[in-house]
């Protein structure tokens, strides 16, 4: 089975244009846990549900004003949104194809993406059973033939899939606007989330991160449905109970440690420290900790400048090293 293990990773997000220059940044500041760059700069479809709609196989989806949306056949804008993920993977060959290790893909889950995407005639598919399953099955048979596609193009890649789930505490906590504004859709039970995510995670081929940078975010229901890692904002994260749990039960932890978004970075030792203290609180040994966390942003980096997004890889790698037993 694919290890997660690795010093530092990225959430997925990077700002600019250029998928060749986003790949070597990404192989280059983070060589031994390196992910397949997102540049949502680009425009529509080369954000997070547009580049998840490019994945979806016999389910269409279009951009409106209104955001994306479920639609009979498949346009121009799903097109473009293949035609972005298609140079990506063209980038990661030229640049990466002969990567070694862990290597991370992303996709919206199943959750975000029900979320996301309106109906033809009607609310967001998250209200309806029999749209969040049609969306799950078509997002596992997607992402089964991507993870296979970089495979085959990076064959030394063991690949690890992320499924980003930021609309998951709002799901579970009746929180999700109706599409006119005006109010709130109803929650989804807490056991419904579990099966229908654990449906999804364990019919695809690899070890599935699920991430999620919100708060109040749910690691008790993610390990519950099979999730190999969590990944998730330290800052935000209270339940230190949950976090044991799932170190016991042998669940990586991707640990997110340093803004997204532009800020002063302090020493990597003294995130490094951070990390060391927060797992003394949790009760584990020190010498288990660097093969059980990696350090990634608290979330994605598209919102940041350049040289700040390559300063946080920097000290990501920089600050896993003094985690490693001396």
């Amino acid at each position: 089975m694919t290890s997660l293990a690795g010093p530092a990773t990225g959430v997925g997000s990077l700002p600019g244009t250029d998928p060749v220059e986003a790949v070597r940044l990404v192989t280059g500041e983070l060589p031994e846990f390196a992910h397949v760059p997102e540049l949502p700069g680009r425009g529509a479809g080369a954000d997070m549900i547009g580049r998840t709609g490019a994945l979806l196989v016999d389910l269409a989806v279009e951009l409106t004003p209104a955001g994306w949306c479920l639609v009979p056949r498949s346009g121009m804008d799903q097109r473009r949104a293949a035609d972005f993920l298609a140079r990506d993977l063209d980038a990661l060959t030229d640049v990466a194809g002969s990567y070694s290790g862990p290597l991370k893909v992303q996709a919206a889950g199943p959750f975000t993406l029900a979320a996301s995407l309106e109906r033809t005639r009607g609310e967001r598919a998250i209200v309806d059973a029999g749209a969040r399953r049609d969306l799950g099955q078509s997002l596992v048979e997607g992402l089964a033939a991507h993870v296979a596609e970089v495979a085959a193009r990076v064959p030394g890649a063991q690949v690890v899939v992320q499924l980003d789930e930021p609309s998951v505490p709002a799901v579970l906590q009746g929180a999700l606007p109706t599409v006119s504004g005006f109010g709130k859709l109803p929650a989804l039970a807490a056991d419904t989330v579990e099966q229908e995510l654990r449906a999804v995670v364990e019919a695809l081929p690899e070890p599935v991160v699920v991430h999620c940078c919100a708060p109040r975010t749910p690691l008790r229901l993610f390990r519950a449905a099979g999730a190999a890692g969590l990944s998730f904002d330290l800052g935000l994260v209270q339940d230190l109970d949950a976090v044991g749990e799932a170190v016991d039960a042998g669940v990586h932890l991707v640990l997110g440690v340093v803004p997204g978004t532009d800020a002063t970075l302090p020493e990597p030792k003294a995130t490094a420290s951070r990390v060391q203290g927060w797992w003394r609180e949790l009760g584990f040994p020190p010498d288990q900790l660097p093969e059980a966390v990696t350090l990634t942003p608290a979330c994605g980096l598209a919102g940041a400048t350049p040289a700040y997004a390559r300063a946080a890889m920097t000290h990501l790698r920089e600050a896993a090293k003094y985690l490693r037993p001396e």
